[in-house]
């Protein structure tokens, strides 16, 4: 996670990539007002956008976190904690 991603949604601009959820798939939101979230999903058609609710957004970094402490990650971790931080709280 040391640089920054972001892409262009169709409808709300530019999207900021807060974190990997699976393979395939990753969390984005809006880039100025962190309120809108959506899960992307890439595929070779292309990349599918769902929007999320910010409980579901949470959740989903939240599990990350977990996954990252268990498999000693700490570097990532401990940037993921910072961002859970400045997002949600």
């Amino acid at each position: 996670m040391s640089t920054e991603h972001y892409i262009n949604h169709p409808n709300f601009g530019l999207l900021y990539r807060v974190c990997f959820v699976e393979e395939h798939q990753e969390l984005f939101t809006t880039l100025y007002a962190q309120r809108l979230f959506f899960l992307v999903s890439t595929t070779t058609s292309g990349m599918k956008f769902e929007p999320i609710g910010r409980s579901e957004a949470r959740l989903l970094l939240e599990n990350r976190l977990r996954m990252l402490r268990r498999t000693g990650q700490t570097q990532e971790y401990e940037q993921l904690q910072t961002i859970l931080q400045r997002t949600f709280q």
